[in-house]
């Protein structure tokens, strides 16, 4: 057993998302783990841009309110303890409620082989897309 030394919570850069982020690294996992866990924290309408995971992402939210978005449209609204999973490839999104903070855990794994990379990252996320109509599952 090993306890892991906390890495300081660090800004998530602009590139990849719109407004104020920060995240915990809790796993970074090492061979022969391919685990990977952030503890994300959104301030209000703040999001990711456009993205996929060659293995998926699963988010599990543990304060406020997510949203997460599908390129065909649909903006998942998801609370507290509710959590959502992402397929391979699928192009997503996800972040805070206009109006209040949120905090999700992020999981995603690195492919087997290291042949791609584990996040593919695409554009912003515009304010049209984003203030879509909400829908709380499929």
């Amino acid at each position: 057993m090993e306890f892991v030394r906390p890495q300081p919570t660090s800004k998530a850069p602009s590139d990849w998302f719109t407004g104020d982020v920060w995240w915990d690294v809790v796993v970074a996992g090492r061979e022969p783990s391919r685990l990977r866990t952030n503890l994300v924290r959104f301030a209000p309408g703040a999001r990711t841009h456009w993205h996929s995971h060659a293995v998926g992402q699963t988010l599990h939210v543990v304060s406020g309110t997510a949203l997460v978005g599908t390129r065909d449209g649909t903006v998942f609204e998801a609370h507290p303890g509710e959590t959502v999973s992402c397929p391979p490839d699928e192009e997503h999104w996800h972040g805070a409620a206009p109006d209040r903070f949120m905090e999700h855990l992020a999981l995603w794994e690195a492919t087997a082989d290291g042949s791609s990379p584990e996040t593919v990252w695409a554009e912003p996320v515009t304010e049209q897309q984003y203030a879509a109509p909400r829908t709380r599952r499929r």
